[in-house]
């Protein structure tokens, strides 16, 4: 302890100008970079919990308006309809069973009414040819649609351009992206902006469902912001470290 004395009496205090101005830009930013993390943290875990919870509810009947989408996010729902395929897609680059393959997503008309939803009916195989698609059954008449509200991200990049299905003929085609904006620009139909994950016990035309409790990365979140906090820390400490000087014996 007397040595540490010592040693420090040989030095004093004295920040540069240009390590002072760095540090209180850098340790600000770097603690607001770890608390928005950690906001990001807690948000994905409000989103877990929504999620659990869903899955305990019953399900409630589908409404044709939504005054707030994110209130929904995870529900289980019920609707009555008839599917219309010639508007079904077949989204790409989807593993199962540690095979590559396609979601199946239908609309479904509503009842009577002039709205549709897409249904996300499940996975099936891509060929080895991926130029020859997969036969798609699809059951005809009403079917009693049950399953679990998923609202599709705007977050994606993606080289497809646009295209208006034509009225005359089928229209089959693979998309890398559940891109509900172009489905509504492409699809002369009246689209709800939700898909639904058909549950697996649903006889409604279903393929292979084994629907993944959602990837929120929490645990990466926090460790984001612990490692933000960490070069607050550093910083600080660095900028300590460096503003001693050794002090000349006269």
């Amino acid at each position: 302890m007397s040595y540490l004395q010592f040693r420090l009496a040989d030095y004093r205090f004295r920040p540069g100008l240009a390590g002072t101005i760095l540090m209180l830009i850098c340790i600000p930013l770097f603690i607001k970079f770890g608390f928005w993390q950690y906001h990001k943290a807690e948000q994905k875990q409000m989103l877990q919990e929504m999620y659990d919870q869903a899955l305990l509810a019953e399900p409630l009947a589908l409404p044709l308006v939504f005054e707030d989408m994110q209130r929904w996010r995870y529900r289980q729902v019920k609707v009555l309809g008839t599917y219309r395929p010639q508007y079904q897609i077949l989204l790409d680059n989807q593993v199962a069973q540690e095979r590559a393959g396609y979601h199946v997503i239908t609309p479904l008309q509503i009842g009577a009414s002039g709205k549709y939803v897409l249904v996300n009916r499940g996975w099936v195989p891509a060929n080895a040819d991926r130029s020859v698609l997969p036969v798609i059954e699809t059951p005809a008449g009403d079917q009693e649609i049950v399953g679990q509200l998923w609202l599709p991200s705007d977050k994606f990049y993606s080289l497809e351009q646009k295209q208006v299905a034509e009225a005359d003929a089928p229209w089959q085609t693979v998309w890398q992206n559940m891109d509900m904006a172009r489905f509504q620009q492409s699809a002369p139909i009246e689209v709800l902006p939700l898909v639904i994950r058909l549950d697996a016990g649903s006889a409604a035309g279903g393929y292979l469902r084994e629907w993944p409790r959602p990837a929120e990365r929490i645990t990466t979140h926090i460790g984001y912001a612990l490692q933000w906090f960490g070069f607050a820390a550093a910083a600080l400490l660095i900028w300590i470290f460096t503003s001693f000087r050794r002090q000349e014996n006269k």
